[in-house]
């Protein structure tokens, strides 16, 4: 009984109109999953069971691939695949996510350096978590990486998301211009969903806005995520940013993004996250056929 009492102090989820935390049949098993996820994932980042996938962000202008998105997997040796949404959380939770996020970066400027030298010159978007705004070693550690791996800064962009940036503003804005030092661009993610003002934008020293797939997904004529859609661009385009819309998934979506000016868009009517190999033979295809980019959409 003490420890369901303890498990559900610690969920905090289930929080009755007494204040009362109230402990829910199968939370043992939540519990110890979680436990033990969170002592597999230290060993995990050290070992060989995290991944990267890719997924291309194209560019309206030419229709070219010009960047990916950096994605990690986990596939748990007893457990099967973990998603990102239940790991990161334990990772930001067990005080493993500085450890996670340079492996990340570690990792993707090495696939990019190998990809230049095979004449692939993408650029790659990395994700911080909120959490990595207070690691303060971060800059250097990026300065290094991308002196080791000899990759330019500027094909470097790190994404935060907007309720990231929002948590606290000034550490925030703090951490954004040391990184902003090292020569990286940056990049608001999930734009749209952080209640960011006008006035905490404006001090960003970053470079993009990414469009949250929320408002992209069922994006129509005359609704209101297309009102939101055109006049985020239209904000960041005055704001002197480039506008990226994530989750694109269809033809209709694409062709109003493309006639509201959006710089670059990323979804699955391109491609889903691939893994390395598969993303490398996309893209060198995808060069190839520029001029009709659309035929090398898949799914």
């Amino acid at each position: 009984m003490l420890r369901r009492a303890d498990i559900a102090r610690r969920q905090g989820g289930n929080v009755t109109t007494v204040g009362a935390s109230v402990y829910r049949l199968g939370q043992d098993e939540q519990h110890l999953r979680r436990l033990r996820l969170t002592g597999d994932l230290r060993q995990a980042i050290g070992g060989n069971e995290l991944t990267l996938r890719f997924q291309p962000k194209i560019c309206l202008r030419n229709d070219r691939v010009e960047q990916v998105e950096v994605l990690v997997r986990w596939q748990h040796p007893v457990l099967g695949a973990i998603g990102p949404d239940e790991f990161i959380p334990l990772a930001e939770h067990s005080g493993v996510i500085h450890p996670l996020t340079r492996f990340v970066l570690d990792e993707a400027l090495r696939c990019q350096a190998q990809w230049r030298r095979q004449g692939l010159e993408l650029g790659m978007a990395i994700n911080l978590s909120a959490l990595d705004l207070s690691d303060p070693g971060l800059p250097d550690y990026v300065r290094g990486r991308l002196e080791h791996h000899a990759v330019p800064a500027q094909s470097v962009t790190l994404e935060l998301t907007e309720s990231a940036l929002m948590r606290d503003v000034e550490s925030a804005l703090h951490m954004l211009h040391q990184l902003r030092s090292v020569g990286v661009r940056l990049s608001i993610d999930d734009f749209g969903t952080g209640y960011s003002s006008l006035a905490q934008l404006k001090r960003m020293p970053v470079n993009e806005l990414k469009i949250d797939k929320s408002f992209v997904m069922q994006l129509a004529e005359g609704t209101d995520d297309a009102f939101i859609v055109r006049s985020t661009i239209d904000l960041g385009h005055n704001l002197g940013l480039s506008v990226i819309a994530e989750g694109v998934e269809n033809a209709t979506a694409l062709g109003l993004l493309r006639g509201y000016g959006c710089d670059m868009v990323q979804g699955y009517l391109y491609s889903p996250p691939l893994e390395e190999v598969p993303l490398v033979a996309w893209c060198m295809r995808q060069l190839d056929l520029a001029p009709a980019a659309q035929a090398g959409v898949h799914r």
